[in-house]
């Protein structure tokens, strides 16, 4: 999983050099009001002095900031690696240029926020990207942005703090960011500009890591112990509690080695319960495990997002061609071959085969036979219904008076109940055919006539002559569907040629004869003379399966648990019989008819009206012009597109290199 935040890395190079931002990458943005200790935090996460410093705003730019953990010199020199140094830096303004010094570093991130911004503390939102290349450091992708101000200086604008907030809510907005607030100990946590300003976007607190920093400045006898534990602002990433190095550290040179080790004292001295969940190396390998894991739970949806940009853009692509000259004939023609790509797609004879996964009419066979199919065979004929829910029936059934024989009317009332838990699996059925319709028409404006491509009203119009001619027929075969199940629930039909054998068996159960339909019954006298046997060994317990007590239909006290008799059990075993017997009667009813009935008043209605619709809603000589209308500047558009284009391969090259295995 270490090889996932170097494929961001990756991406973020690939989508640079095309300037987009339709792709939003999973990075951690660093968020602070002014002198709010960022840049120390940064810093203690290299192990070095790099950023700028000094009073008023200084960071003018986003600076993203890629960390990445390198073999150290001794071990490249083995391989021969051409850097001959611990630790080095590079731009991507500086092509070809390699920073072996920080101080160097350091005077080019000024020297650029300059060139952009102007030497007097003007702020800008073009970002300035940085490599840091070291052994001592973690595999981190860090925004730096620009501390929330107040009071605009120099030739800042009026709006300065409206400028700076803007600024880092269109980094933090990104959904796949997490956001760390850097908000000093010295100050009241409620009144945090970072916090606020992460609560705008993350109500939650689901992406936000706080790190209260400047423990030590804090005034005598106050500590930030119940910060630190989160009782007075929760924080679901965590809180972490970071020591900065004083202006005097800085003025000294003292190194960040040695400030970490005073760091990790101090918290020993004042907060030795939480020692081993603050300070800069903990919040270093925090930042990575959090970022690798955020990482692994974006990659799906950003390979989704990058796999259906590709196919839109090389969509767009295709779709420039030569100026119309006979709209008519032009429309005419699109919308006959967009209606014969749909049409071929159901039957299986269209041009572009998909291998990877089954599309249009293979997909509804698979709807029908193994989703609908395997879903109604596993349906217990008897599944939720208890021996207490049948003998409760019979009794309803019978009144006041004992029955001799089970009455019917309780297996109806029953098999009904079962019956109806058809309905559905049935309308999800349909449901599941509708949706493959619809992707059938993405499928057809994928591959379909790059005349279409070319004219985005006409395809938005086809879309949406398409999607109101399959919502339309949606509820009528909703209503056949669940037509089909109050049929079979309006009638019971006992003497169905397949229940026959069925009703044999209530009638020799009833006889204690041998049922003559089930070859693999015990014989009826000797079946009771058995539960005789064991009724004397150890009655049959009856009660509520969930709750281990008899339902009491009287509400009065009754003992937790009783026997069944034999006739109870008799009964209720010629009821589920019954029950059993019919069901699956029905249920293979439904199986044959819900594909039929789906099938012709849906689909092969599409099928045969498809054309016809589109060219009774959009051959208007009023809508000639305008559905077929080119977008202007063809050419420049094609060359965005195509770079665009280059850039989403690249980065689909690079999502596909990672392993499934890398994921967990």
């Amino acid at each position: 999983m270490e090889t996932l935040i170097p494929i961001i890395n990756r991406l973020q190079e690939v989508f640079l050099t095309v300037g987009a931002d339709v792709i939003q990458l999973p990075q951690i943005v660093v968020v602070g009001s002014q002198s709010s200790g960022k840049s120390s935090v940064l810093e203690s996460l290299v192990g070095r002095d790099f950023l700028p410093r000094g009073s008023g705003i200084v960071t003018r730019r986003p600076l993203v900031l890629q960390l990445i953990n390198v073999a150290s010199m001794q071990e490249r020199k083995q391989m021969e690696n051409g850097i001959k140094a611990e630790e080095w830096g590079t731009f991507l303004h500086c092509k070809n240029q390699t920073f072996t010094d920080f101080v160097e570093i350091r005077k080019e991130i000024e020297a650029e926020t300059e060139r952009s911004s102007g030497d007097n503390k003007g702020i800008t939102p073009e970002p300035i990207y940085l490599k840091i290349f070291s052994p001592k450091v973690l595999n981190l992708t860090l925004v730096d942005l620009p501390g929330i101000t107040k009071v605009p200086v120099g030739d800042q604008p009026e709006d300065i703090e409206a400028q700076v907030q803007e600024m880092i809510l269109s980094f933090i907005s990104n959904p796949n960011s997490l956001i760390l607030a850097v908000s000093p100990a010295n100050s009241d946590l409620a009144t945090s500009d970072a916090l606020k300003l992460a609560r705008e976007v993350d109500p939650d607190g689901r992406r936000t890591l706080l790190v209260v920093s400047k423990l030590d400045l804090m005034d005598a006898g106050t500590d930030a112990l119940e910060v630190l534990l989160g009782r007075v602002i929760p924080v679901r990433l965590g809180i972490i509690g970071v020591v900065n190095r004083s202006q005097h550290d800085i003025n000294t040179q003292k190194s960040l080695e040695n400030s970490m080790q005073d760091e990790q004292a101090f918290l020993q001295r004042h907060y030795p319960s939480l020692a081993s969940r603050c300070g800069s190396r903990y919040l270093a390998k925090t930042l990575s495990r959090l970022l690798m894991h955020h990482i692994r739970d974006c990659l799906p949806d950003l390979k989704t997002r990058v796999t259906v940009l590709s196919a839109q853009y090389q969509a767009r692509l295709n779709s420039y061609g030569q100026p119309v000259e006979d709209h008519s004939a032009t429309l005419l023609q699109i919308v006959t071959k967009f209606a014969s790509d749909y049409c071929n797609t159901i039957e299986g004879t269209a041009r572009h085969i998909q291998t990877s996964e089954l599309c249009g009419g293979a997909r509804i066979c698979y709807i029908f036979h193994e989703t609908f199919g395997r879903t109604l065979q596993s349906i217990d004929p008897l599944g939720g219904l208890t021996e207490l829910d049948i003998l409760t029936a019979i009794r309803n059934a019978t009144g006041p008076r004992p029955a001799l024989f089970v009455p019917e009317v309780s297996f109806e009332l029953l098999v009904k109940r079962q019956i109806k838990r058809l309905e559905e699996p049935s309308l999800r059925c349909v449901e599941l055919v509708h949706e493959e319709l619809q992707r059938i028409i993405q499928h057809c404006s994928s591959y379909s006539t790059q005349e279409l491509l070319r004219f985005p009203k006409l395809h938005d119009s086809i879309v949406e002559v398409v999607t109101g001619l399959l919502r339309k027929r949606l509820p009528i075969t909703n209503e056949m569907v669940h037509n089909l199940v109050a049929i079979e629930l309006a009638y019971i039909n006992t003497k169905h040629p397949d229940f026959a054998d069925a009703a044999q068996v209530s009638a020799s159960v009833n006889s204690q004869q041998s049922p003559p339909c089930q070859a693999e019954a015990l014989d009826g006298g000797k079946r009771w003379k058995n539960e005789k046997a064991a009724e004397e060994k150890g009655p049959a317990v009856f009660g509520s399966p969930s709750k281990g007590q008899a339902i009491n239909l009287l509400d009065t006290a009754v003992p937790i648990s009783r026997k069944l008799s034999t006739r109870e059990q008799r009964d209720c075993e010629v009821i589920q019989r019954l029950i059993k017997c019919y069901f699956l009667i029905v249920r293979k009813i439904i199986q044959d008819s819900v594909p039929k009935t789906v099938m012709h008043f849906l689909v092969n209605f599409v099928k045969e009206r498809l054309q016809s619709e589109l060219v009774g809603q959009l051959y208007k000589q009023p809508l000639l012009q305008e559905l077929l209308i080119e977008s202007q500047d063809t050419a420049q558009q094609r060359t965005e597109v195509a770079q665009m284009l280059e850039a989403l391969q690249k980065a689909n090259n690079i999502i596909s290199e990672i392993r499934e295995t890398h994921l967990w």
